[in-house]
C-alpha cells in the first residue's frame, strides 16, 4: 500500500506550498477544520473518527493519513476505528443502493 507516514510527511509540505501562495485558502481549510474544538460537544476522538468515516466514503488518502494520526493521539482503539469504518462501508453500500435504484428508476423511464 502506502509508507502512510513517509506520505504524511510529504504531503505537510506541499500543503505548506499551498499555504504560502493562498493562504487565505489554507487559514479556511484549518478554520472548518477546528470549528469542533470550540464547542467541543463531541469531543476530539469522536470528530476524529468521523473523519475517518468521512475520509473512506470521500476515497481521500490525505485525510486518511491526517486523521488516522489524529484519532490514535485522541485515543481511539483499533475497535473503535473499525466501527467507524464500518459505518463509512455501510454509507457506501447504501449510496451504492439508492444510485441502483434510480439507475433502475432511468432504465424503465428510457423504456417508457
Amino acid at each position: 500500500m502506502l509508507d502512510w507516514n513517509s506520505y504524511r510527511s510529504e504531503l505537510m509540505q506541499r500543503v505548506g506550498d499551498l499555504g504560502k501562495l493562498a493562504p487565505d485558502t489554507l487559514n479556511g481549510v484549518m478554520t472548518l477544520g477546528n470549528a469542533g474544538d470550540k464547542t467541543d460537544h463531541l469531543g476530539t476522538k469522536v470528530r476524529e473518527l468521523i473523519a475517518l468515516a468521512c475520509a473512506v466514503t470521500t476515497r481521500c488518502d490525505g485525510c486518511i493519513t491526517l486523521h488516522a494520526e489524529a484519532a490514535v493521539k485522541a485515543g481511539a482503539s483499533d475497535e473503535e476505528i473499525a466501527e467507524a469504518l464500518g459505518v463509512a462501508i455501510n454509507l457506501n453500500a447504501g449510496a451504492a443502493t439508492v444510485y441502483s435504484a434510480r439507475t433502475l428508476d432511468a432504465v424503465r423511464q428510457l423504456r417508457g
